[in-house]
């Protein structure tokens, strides 16, 4: 459960990143944020963090907990997997829309080396959540290859999206459709290599057997 401050602090995320478009990923942004919810600019403060990159976390994570609000079991449960993970990142996208400046900047700060790793968990964490809103349960490795392959979807069409003059954002839109579907193909293929490989002689299977012989 979340603490009072953690609940104050998504509270002002979205309306943080709106500001610092205007003002940076700096203490204005939160004053201002603040001032536009209501909230004390004090406690804004102590809530919210002061370096950039961990503003620009706090960011992305109330972007998370909107998605996450919005994609309840019912709205998603009639959707085909790859119209969900669509929509999820479609929905990101549009959530950013009013600071997409701000996610701009944001995106250099979190490339600085300093901050790679820092990045690095960002992309994941979000990648993750997409996966289950869409109601991934795989425990094995295509665990991480999901999430590995949709953090690069995601990634590349974010960049796509930050340039992306068109009315109603149609070349992100075509640029996303156009990756789902490569990644689509993988799995088609990866399903059916994977089929093919329970009929296929395998060494890892054989040593397997000679560690955890069959009783």
């Amino acid at each position: 459960m979340a603490t009072p401050l953690e609940a104050l602090r998504l509270k002002l995320a979205l309306a943080v990143g709106e500001n610092a478009a205007f003002d940076g990923w700096t203490g204005k942004a939160v004053d201002t944020a603040a001032t536009q919810l209501g909230v004390d600019q004090a406690q804004a403060r102590l809530a919210f963090p002061k370096q950039p990159a961990e503003m620009v976390d706090a960011y992305i994570q109330g972007v998370d907990a909107a998605m996450e609000a919005h994609f309840t079991p019912d709205r998603i449960a009639a959707m085909k997997v790859r119209d969900r993970i669509r929509s999820l990142v479609w929905f990101r996208l549009e959530t950013m829309g009013p600071a997409r400046e701000a996610v701009r900047t944001g995106l250099s700060i979190l490339a600085m080396p300093p901050n790679l790793a820092l990045g690095a968990r960002i992309g994941w964490r979000s990648a993750d959540l997409m996966w289950r809103i869409a109601g991934d349960t795989a425990t094995d490795y295509n665990h991480y290859t999901k999430r590995a392959i949709l953090a690069g979807v995601y990634g590349s069409t974010l960049l796509a999206w930050l340039d992306d003059q068109t009315e109603g954002w149609t070349e992100t839109s075509a640029f996303l459709d156009r990756r789902l579907a490569g990644v689509m193909r993988f799995e088609k293929w990866k399903a059916a290599w994977r089929g093919g490989d329970l009929r296929r002689p395998s060494l890892t299977r054989f040593l397997g057997r000679l560690r955890y012989p069959a009783r």
